[in-house]
C-alpha cells in the first residue's frame, strides 16, 4: 500500500512540477482579454484559433516569452513572400490519469503536428486558407476555406470547411461549454459564413450542413450566430446555433464574456441547450465555465478554471464538475511549457465522472 501511494504522490508531484493543459492548436481567448484584442488580430481566421498573422508572430516573440532569444534580423513572421504565408503547431505530451476501481495509465503521446497555409492572392481581398492535421495517424483537413473582403475591410464571406462560431473558441476542447453544445474545433462543418467588423462590434453568421464535416444526410441545415462587444478591459457576448435534422432539432443558446482586473484575466461562458433527438425531453441541459488567468510575469500564468456540467434539467442531483489548476511557461519565443491537474467530480454511478488527471505538455508553434 505505501509504496503504491508513494508511486502515485510521485506522479502528481512531477505533473505539480511544471502543471500545463492538454490542448490543440486553438486560440487562447484569455490572451485577447488581457490585451484588449479582437480574435482576429492575431489569427488569421477572423473569429480565432489556427494560423497566426504577422502580427500574432510578433507578439509571440515580443510579449509571450520570459526571455527573447536575439535572432538579430532574422525574424521569423510566417511569410514567405508577399503573397504565401506559412505556419504549424505541434504537441506532444505525457499524462497520469487515475479513474476510481480501474488500473491507474500513463503515457507519452504525440497529441498533434498542424500545418497551416495561407495564399492572399489579393492581399487584404481575397485568400485562401488550408489548416491540415498532418500526425497522428493520416492527413486530416479542420479547415479549407476562401474568404473575400470587401474594400473597407468590415465585410467579409467564407465558404468551404470551417470552424463554427459560437462562444469562447478555448483551448480545451474537451471543456463543457464546448462539448455540450457540440461546437468545437474538433467538429467543424461545410458552408458559408458571413462576418461583420466594426470599432467594438464582431459578428458572424454561418450556415452549414450540420453534419461536423461529413456528408448531408437530410435537408436540415445548421445555424450560427455570434456577436460581441470589445472594450479594452472587458467584452461580452451572446452565441445562439440551431442544427436542424431528421432525428430532432438541437438549440443551444450561449452568454459569454470577459473582463481584465489587474494582473488576471477572467473568462466566463453559460449556455442552455435543448437537444431534440433525445428522447422524453431529456435532452435539456446547461452547462457553465469560470476561468481565471493570473499573468504571475511576462513568461508565466497560472491558469485556474471551475466547470459546470447540468446533462438533464429534468432529473435532479446528476450535475458534473470539474477543476483544472494549470502552469504555462514560455521560456522563449515560439516554445511554451503546459503541466496541470485536473479534478472531476459527478455522480457515484460513473467512475469516469471521478477522473484525476496530471499532465505536461511540450509545445512548438511558429
Amino acid at each position: 500500500m505505501i509504496r503504491n501511494f508513494l508511486r502515485s504522490t510521485w506522479h502528481w508531484l512531477l505533473a505539480a512540477l511544471c502543471l500545463g493543459c492538454m490542448s490543440a492548436a486553438h486560440a487562447e481567448p484569455y490572451l485577447a482579454v488581457q490585451t484588449g484584442f479582437k480574435c482576429g488580430q492575431c489569427h488569421v481566421n477572423p473569429t480565432g484559433g489556427g494560423m497566426r498573422t504577422a502580427f500574432g508572430n510578433v507578439f509571440a516573440q515580443t510579449q509571450l516569452p520570459a526571455t527573447h532569444v536575439d535572432t538579430g534580423s532574422d525574424v521569423w513572421a510566417g511569410n514567405i513572400n508577399r503573397f504565401l504565408s506559412l505556419g504549424g503547431d505541434l504537441r506532444a505530451q505525457a499524462s497520469y490519469t487515475e479513474v476510481p476501481h480501474t488500473s491507474s495509465t500513463d503515457s507519452f503521446d504525440l497529441e498533434q503536428a498542424r500545418v497551416y497555409f495561407e495564399a492572399s492572392v489579393i492581399p487584404d481581398r481575397l485568400n485562401v486558407y488550408v489548416d491540415e492535421l498532418v500526425a497522428p495517424g493520416g492527413a486530416l483537413n479542420r479547415e479549407a476555406y476562401v474568404t473575400y473582403w470587401t474594400a473597407d475591410h468590415q465585410w467579409y464571406v467564407k465558404g468551404g470547411q470551417l470552424y463554427l462560431p459560437y462562444g469562447l473558441r478555448l483551448e480545451d476542447q474537451t471543456a463543457f461549454i464546448r462539448t455540450a453544445p457540440g461546437i468545437n474545433m474538433d467538429t467543424p462543418d461545410k458552408g458559408v459564413e458571413l462576418g461583420w467588423e466594426h470599432g467594438p462590434w464582431d459578428t458572424q453568421l454561418a450556415i452549414t450542413n450540420g453534419t461536423a464535416g461529413g456528408p448531408e444526410v437530410d435537408h436540415g441545415k445548421q445555424y450560427s450566430f455570434n456577436t460581441y462587444f470589445v472594450q479594452s478591459t472587458w467584452r461580452l457576448g451572446v452565441a445562439a446555433n440551431l442544427n436542424s435534422a431528421a432525428a430532432g432539432d438541437k438549440q443551444s443558446f450561449g452568454l459569454f464574456g470577459g473582463l481584465r482586473t489587474g494582473p488576471i484575466a477572467w473568462l466566463g461562458e453559460v449556455d442552455v441547450i435543448d437537444d431534440k433527438s433525445i428522447a422524453n425531453d431529456n435532452g435539456k441541459m446547461w452547462d457553465g465555465l469560470l476561468e481565471a488567468n493570473w499573468l504571475i510575469k511576462r513568461g508565466h500564468n497560472l491558469k485556474i478554471t471551475a466547470e459546470y456540467l447540468d446533462p438533464n434539467r429534468n432529473v435532479a442531483n446528476d450535475g458534473e464538475t470539474r477543476w483544472s489548476l494549470v502552469y504555462e511557461y514560455t521560456p522563449m519565443q515560439f516554445l511554451q511549457v503546459r503541466a496541470g491537474v485536473r479534478y472531476g467530480d459527478g455522480i457515484p454511478q460513473l467512475p469516469i465522472q471521478h477522473t484525476r488527471l496530471g499532465f505536461i505538455e511540450l509545445h512548438g508553434f511558429f
